[in-house]
């Protein structure tokens, strides 16, 4: 059952992450290409909360994705299982979670 969960759990993070990764990729080329600065963007980006929403929820939905998927192959190739298995996905979930919020923190507030 937790298998099931899981990949259904990976299969709507990438759902989700589908159309923010081409928001992103759009406002990327269109950073580079209207020549901003740093600060500039910083401008656009602090205080923000419609920013802060899109990159929060990137953030959480990547968390989710990428520690599902490293479960997967430390399960498969490291042999894991049980107590080490789950702890190792919480802790990189956690750990991308504290990483990329503490980016989209720093970017969005003002």
């Amino acid at each position: 059952m937790l298998d099931l969960q899981l990949y259904m759990a990976q299969r709507l993070s990438a759902l989700v992450m589908a159309p923010l990764v081409l928001g992103h990729i759009a406002v990327m080329i269109y950073a580079i290409q209207g020549g901003l600065s740093a600060a500039e963007i910083l401008g656009r980006t602090q205080g923000s909360l419609l920013w802060f929403l899109f990159y929060g929820t990137f953030v959480v939905a990547v968390s989710i994705h990428a520690a599902i998927g490293v479960r997967v192959i430390a399960h498969e190739w490291l042999r894991l299982r049980g107590i080490a298995l789950g702890m190792l996905t919480w802790g990189i979930c956690a750990t991308l979670l504290a990483l990329g919020l503490s980016a989209v923190f720093a970017v969005t507030l003002p």
